[in-house]
């Protein structure tokens, strides 16, 4: 019996290594310790081995071991010390793309944010579009849609057209309903929301807009012990900006040899280290970028980049999702960093690389669930700044929350078709937002900012950056070299300065 597990397994590990897949260390349990190592040894000479470019941290970690010593004991789970599960990271094989992809990933969109809906009591008995359009008398219903197009009347009234799979109708938001009104305003395209109104004929008068949102009743999640998590993001390493001193000074203090007693003593408690992407600057990411690039070879960038976080104490786990400024596609979701540009980077020991966007959950026990932390780079923040009027006015890129939230509320990371590059992937659309994570961390558009909402933690990075030229030209103010960090027993956060 304990021949045939192995053969399959071995069977299963070959043929994952053709398609590039991720290998789960559970593959290995139930077989003994011998076996173990020849399954990891005939896996590392294969010649798809050095293809894969997701290996989970457990796995990497026993072969690395097999390489230098087979009969070294092979650990089958993650040190509890770390405690990290990554919950979502996409990987998927390239393939060409159709027509029907984005007829079933909208559709896919549609499914996944209806069903998050329809847990709002408001909306648990919505019937579709085309059995309001044949009703003959006037009533309350409620309905969900997307939202195909937004337009002021010429009496000033707001009217949307919403789709469902069965057709579309219109919704007339009153402007004498000024409250309503003013929410309306934020509505995008593309978004999928619920409507509960009257029916005119092919009208529904609208009498109040149910976004998917974050449930008002979500548990704040703390821990007994004093531990801290901190958020990193944009280092643009490579870039002539690139500002060395301060990172050096953070280097310094986690590693416990610089600041006040009560920072040495967070620096001492520091249990995992989070990095929301653009760890280098890249090349050719906008206009004339190299006459503002020191290092110009991106390999280089990357070995600069794994110098650097070197620096950080192994027993810390780094998680870490790409950005825009990283070497590979721009498109949306992001897998994790290549392999190919950012070797280096996988030969940290400490080092955790999931997609952008990503979840994972960390310092989970018999009796506690864990944090569920969120990354997102934030590619689409610049449309939402552009486009949304309330997030313009309250602050624009200064406020990030604010439009952390309003992506939270819509449940989805690029609500609107144009804004960000995506994947339409026929299975789901991973870039909407199902489980309501306890912090989401977010950067690019280099200034810090904290905030809460409905017991979720919001936090986007600060960057290692000086002002840019392209930055000059968009009216972005970068505001460098601070970390946030956050006391998981408290759950309150604190900003580290590094710099003026």
């Amino acid at each position: 019996m304990e021949q045939e597990l192995i053969k399959k397994k071995r069977e299963i590990i070959g043929a994952f290594l053709k398609k590039g897949m991720l290998i789960s260390s559970e593959l290995l349990t139930d077989i003994n310790d011998d076996e173990q190592i020849s399954i990891i040894s005939d896996a590392l000479k294969s010649k798809h081995a050095e293809e894969l470019a997701v290996i989970d941290l457990d796995l990497r970690k026993l072969i690395e071991e097999a390489k230098i010593k087979k009969e070294a004991p092979i650990q089958t789970q993650a040190p509890k010390e770390q405690k990290i599960n990554i919950v979502h990271s996409y990987r998927e094989e390239p393939k060409k793309r159709d027509t029907q992809d984005f007829v079933d990933y909208f559709n896919n969109r549609y499914k996944a944010v209806e069903k998050i809906l329809k847990q709002h009591q408001e909306l648990n008995s919505t019937i579709s579009i085309s059995k309001v359009l044949t009703k003959k008398d006037r009533e309350t219903i409620p309905i969900i849609g997307i939202v195909s197009n937004k337009h002021i009347t010429k009496n000033g009234n707001m009217l949307l057209i919403l789709e469902d799979p069965t057709g579309q109708i219109k919704v007339l938001v009153n402007k004498n309903k000024p409250t309503l009104f003013n929410e309306a305003k934020d509505i995008v395209l593309d978004e999928v929301i619920g409507i509960v109104g009257v029916n005119v004929g092919s009208f529904i008068f609208a009498g109040s807009i149910i976004w998917p949102d974050v449930p008002a009743s979500k548990e704040l999640k703390k821990i007994q012990e004093e531990k801290y998590a901190l958020f990193l993001s944009d280092l643009h390493v490579g870039s002539s900006k690139f500002l060395p001193e301060d990172f050096e000074k953070f280097l310094k203090w986690i590693n416990g040899d610089m600041g006040s007693e009560q920072q040495r003593h967070i620096a001492k408690n520091v249990e995992y280290i989070f990095i929301a992407g653009d760890l280098v600057d890249g090349c050719g990411i906008y206009p004339d970028q190299d006459k503002e690039l020191l290092t110009k070879d991106i390999y280089q960038q990357y070995r600069e980049c794994a110098e650097l976080l070197k620096q950080i104490p192994q027993h810390i786990p780094l998680v870490i999702c790409p950005g825009n400024h990283d070497a590979l596609r721009l498109s949306e979701p992001q897998p994790a960093l290549s392999k190919d540009f950012a070797k280096p980077m996988y030969e940290l020991n400490n080092a955790v690389m999931v997609s952008n966007p990503s979840l994972v959950n960390v310092h989970a026990s018999a009796n506690f669930s864990g944090f569920d932390v969120m990354m997102y780079h934030g590619y689409s923040f610049d449309y939402f700044v552009a486009e949304v009027d309330s997030l313009r006015s309250q602050g624009g890129y200064d406020r990030a929350d604010l439009i952390m939230k309003f992506l939270l509320k819509r449940r989805h990371f690029a609500p609107t078709h144009l804004s960000t590059l995506y994947i339409p992937d026929r299975n789901k659309d991973p870039l909407v937002i199902e489980k309501v994570p306890d912090f989401f961390l977010s950067g690019h558009i280099h200034k810090t900012a904290t905030a809460s909402y409905r017991n979720t933690t919001l936090i986007c990075g600060s960057c290692w950056q000086g002002k840019t030229i392209f930055q000059e030209k968009v009216g972005h103010n970068p505001e460098p070299s601070r970390v946030p960090i956050v006391n998981l027993k408290t759950r309150d956060i604190k900003i580290l300065k590094f710099g003026q």
